[in-house]
């Protein structure tokens, strides 16, 4: 039994909303487009990332339930992880920037259910 299958029960996005399926095939297409730009084959990004072929070929297909660690594996075979996590940086954004002087709540609730 490979890695991918011990922390990975076989899940369908078909109840995913639409946006979110776009989404999965869009991040799958540009992933393989990085893996060929990069010049290397699936068995290398999977050897790289300490995973199956079959488990690289999903993620470029856009399953959705591939984990996230195993994107995140497969990212950082292809040299462009810390690309992705400086794009999730909040302070990296005109919101985050203005606000970031200050203090994040410890927790955060729905407004008006009081």
């Amino acid at each position: 039994m490979s890695f991918e299958e011990d922390i990975m029960p076989a899940r369908s996005t078909t109840n995913a909303p639409l946006p979110v399926r776009r989404s999965l095939r869009e991040i799958g297409g540009d992933i393989q487009a990085w893996r060929k730009l990069r010049g290397l084959t699936q068995s290398q990004v999977a050897d790289r990332a300490g995973i199956d072929r079959k488990t690289v070929m999903r993620v470029e297909r856009g399953d959705g339930a591939v984990s996230l660690e195993v994107v995140l594996r497969v990212l950082n075979a292809l040299g462009v992880l810390d690309g992705v996590a400086k794009a999730f940086d909040p302070y990296e954004t005109d919101l985050g920037r203005l606000r970031a002087n200050e203090q994040l709540p410890q927790r955060v609730r729905p407004r008006g259910l009081e």
